[in-house]
């Protein structure tokens, strides 16, 4: 049987509508979609001739930007050899040489990497890390996760365990997912701190602690639960409280690792590391879904204490070989730009651009880190008509919740992104006329 797509727009969007599950969106009455073309540098073509600056990075990945000719050279040549092979007693250079980067580019006690092929995996897996490493050291009981509120961490099941059961989108599967252990989410007022801020935590970590298997928490920025930023002190008096406690920490750097927050990795803002930590979206540059979840040496060797303790985990295209080429030279390119100085400078702008917002009467807070710029809005923004009047204003910028937000890609120049802060103003600004005349 052959099937023919239709050449006309019209007709596949349409199929797209009637037929393709789109995320975060019902079937019945589903949010716009808008058909891209083609995709270069910071823009995004639309099949109507539009083109958009692209706020969002593609959900924070892209961050050399589109169709780059080196990422794309990489994953050419390394498809003339092989495109994928199954991972289990089989291995290959692609997937060597990231892990030699990965491990260079990290903590000194991060020596072991398992691939995985998305974010969401690999927060599985560094749950599985942290319950092996406890069983196989004769501390069944220990199994359960402390976290905090206002974090995401997937959609899988173990990662919606320890996202914020209350204010998160997971709340229909309570009933089948672990119950987990949370404290208040982390608080900031610049440099200074209050040991009130982690009193909480500390309680819940000194009761529970011959059950707690780990601590997990997003460094610094806490992505899609609220994108709210915390002091790097928080961290300090967190990674104490887990040696004290015999209690593993897990950091989930998944958004803001490969440079998101001005640093190559949050945890270095606050000089702590980690006994098992998450990385992916930015890792491939925004080309392939990989993940990879790297832990210490006691960790891994842990695990095998026993004597017969394999790590249960094996997704079918870990160590994907094309993915792990571009995910290589993503590393590369980042490393021999000066991408720091364009984080910091992206950062200046945002907080100068943004800051008007703050006068808004629908606007309950501005605040920005590194190539992130958040405007918190006092309710909850209407998605479609915000999303049209963005697309309107040639820019992609996807709200969601009470938060207008974003991500852009590092190589976006001052005028671009002055034309992304610009659109938010507008469009919030607009917003506010329109909520007073309802």
């Amino acid at each position: 049987m052959e099937f023919e797509v239709s050449k006309k727009p019209a007709r596949w969007e349409a199929y797209d509508r009637e037929h393709i599950w789109h995320p975060y969106t019902s079937m019945t009455r589903p949010l716009s979609t808008y058909a891209v073309k083609a995709a270069n540098g910071v823009y995004l073509r639309l099949t109507d001739g539009r083109e958009l600056i692209d706020g969002m990075s593609s959900w924070w990945t892209a961050i050399h930007g589109y169709n780059h000719p080196r990422l794309n050279a990489a994953i050419e040549r390394q498809l003339k050899s092989m495109a994928h092979v199954m991972f289990g007693g089989l291995t290959h250079k692609p997937a060597i040489a990231l892990a030699e980067r990965l491990i260079g580019l990290t903590a000194k006690p991060l020596q072991h990497v398992f691939f995985c092929d998305s974010g969401s995996v690999s927060v599985e897996v560094a749950l599985k890390m942290a319950v092996q490493y406890w069983y196989a050291r004769g501390r069944a009981d220990k199994k359960r996760m402390l976290t905090v509120l206002g974090g995401y961490h997937g959609d899988t099941f173990g990662a919606m365990s320890v996202c914020d059961p209350v204010n998160g989108m997971h709340q229909m599967f309570t009933g089948m997912m672990p119950r987990q252990l949370f404290a208040s989410m982390p608080q900031c007022d610049g440099d200074k701190w209050d040991d009130a801020w982690i009193f909480e935590l500390k309680a819940l970590l000194e009761t529970n602690r011959d059950e707690i298997a780990a601590v997990i928490i997003e460094p610094i920025v806490q992505g899609a639960g609220g994108m709210r930023i915390y002091g790097a002190e928080y961290l300090r008096q967190l990674r104490r409280l887990c040696d004290a406690n015999d209690v593993l920490l897990i950091f989930d750097e998944i958004a803001t690792g490969f440079g998101r927050t001005g640093r190559l990795f949050a945890y270095q803002h606050a000089d702590v590391v980690p006994d098992i930590i998450c990385l992916g979206k930015a890792m491939t540059g925004g080309y392939m879904t990989l993940a990879a979840t790297l832990t210490t040496s006691r960790v891994a060797n842990g695990i095998s204490a026993d004597g017969s303790g394999v790590l249960m985990h094996g997704p079918t295209f870990m160590a994907n070989p094309l993915a792990c080429s571009v995910a290589a030279e993503s590393i590369d390119l980042l490393l021999e730009t000066p991408w720091q100085e364009r984080v910091h400078a992206i950062e200046a702008q945002l907080l100068k651009e943004l800051e008007p917002c703050r006068q808004l009467p629908v606007v309950s807070d501005v605040r920005c880190i590194g190539a992130i710029g958040v405007v918190e809005t006092r309710i909850a923004v209407e998605m479609p008509w915000m999303q049209e009047r963005f697309v309107e204003n040639s820019v992609w910028i996807r709200p969601f919740s009470n938060l207008v937000y974003i991500m852009p890609p590092y190589i976006i120049t001052e005028d671009q992104l002055s034309k992304l802060t610009s659109a938010m103003k507008t469009v919030l600004a607009e917003w506010s006329e329109r909520i007073d005349k309802i």
